[in-house]
């Protein structure tokens, strides 16, 4: 378990629900009231993405593909190519900017954290007073830089993307070099959005049974089936993308959730985190006092008379069954009625006698 500000993430915990505003945004305004939906919807945490794109790409031109919601009824999708630099500066706040986003957030309660990729950006989180940080999939072998990210404390969310096991286990351990020990590690299947046989849920326990700390889902699919699933599979956390607008044409908006299915979204994590229960069969009281009504009792098919064994009474289990039970009859079938009892007479322990 880590602690992610008032909050524990881990096992038995409640599970974590965070919604991605960071490539859903169009400026500042619209930041601000993703968070106010997220804080409506009673989610943990609302994440962006802080990113300088005049010193991240390079080439200007360089290509990216992604889908976009052309009509709602039929689910139909069309695939749009643009330039990376593009997409990156629709997302791009002024230090000011995420400053006010960071105050709205915590006027609702809801924690604030951030994907950053340079150490100005990492300054930026943490003189915001964030309690955690994401490391992106493409930065997992950037260790000097997820090195730096250790030594501010903070709880590192390490996503993994397309990266092989050995290159998470390079990060972890780098980390726990520093002395940070409040890691959770995403499991996050690429494409915008991805594909059912690129999403490989199974691989979250994989995660789980070669790292100690939670392992988080951040989920790229339409709609939030395969969060359902990655819960039940023992995600400690999910990260969903939300938008104001689905048809939006521009990346992720096709993978996001609305306004309107956001707070249902919450609801249904909490009430499967809820259904899960205890790996021990215990009974509540209401479902104690509901079998009885179910079970069977033994009833007697024809009058007894006193000093007969029950082994050559009459006998048929009926309901309910608050008398003598199927699974006692062959160990007291030897005992006798201590009086006479009229036909169809349900038989308890009171009855007999050795």
């Amino acid at each position: 378990m880590v602690s992610f500000g008032k909050r524990i993430v881990g096992p038995d915990q409640p599970c974590f629900v965070t919604f991605e505003a960071g490539p859903t945004h169009n400026g500042l305004e619209s930041a601000k009231r993703l968070v106010s939906y997220a804080a409506e919807a009673k989610a943990d945490a609302v994440k962006f993405q802080i990113c300088d794109p005049d010193r991240l790409v390079a080439d200007r031109k360089q290509p990216f593909s992604y889908d976009v919601l052309v009509d709602r009824e039929t689910g139909r999708m069309e695939t749009v190519t643009e330039p990376l630099y593009d997409i990156l500066c629709r997302r791009t706040l002024t230090v000011d900017e995420w400053r006010e986003v960071k105050r709205h957030s915590d006027s609702l309660g809801l924690a604030f954290f951030a994907t950053v990729t340079f150490e100005d950006e990492l300054d930026l989180v943490e003189t915001l007073g964030c309690h955690s940080v994401k490391v992106a999939s493409a930065d997992v072998n950037f260790h000097s830089f997820i090195r730096r990210c250790a030594r501010t404390g903070m709880c590192i969310q390490l996503d993994t993307g397309n990266s092989s096991i050995g290159e998470v286990e390079m990060a972890v351990d780098i980390v726990r070099a520093e002395g940070n020990e409040n890691i959770i590690i995403h499991h996050c299947p690429t494409g915008y959005p991805a594909r059912l046989q690129g999403i490989n849920l199974r691989l979250i326990q994989s995660l789980k049974q070669l790292f100690p700390y939670p392992i988080g889902y951040s989920d790229h699919s339409p709609g939030w089936e395969m969060d359902v699933a990655a819960v039940a599979l023992g995600a400690d956390l999910v990260e969903k993308t939300i938008t104001e607008d689905r048809t939006t044409r521009s990346v992720e908006h096709v993978m996001s959730i609305e306004p309107a299915e956001m707070q249902r979204f919450v609801q249904i994590m909490r009430d499967l985190q809820a259904a899960f229960g205890s790996t021990r069969r215990v009974l509540a009281n209401e479902e104690k006092v509901r079998r009885v009504g179910a079970r069977r009792s033994a009833f007697l098919k024809s009058a007894g008379q006193a000093g007969v064994a029950l082994k050559d009474l009459a006998i048929e289990f009926r309901r309910p069954g608050d008398g003598i039970g199927p699974d006692l009859w062959d160990s007291i079938s030897g005992m006798r009625l201590k009086q006479d009892r009229p036909q169809g007479h349900k038989l308890t322990l009171a009855d007999l006698t050795g």
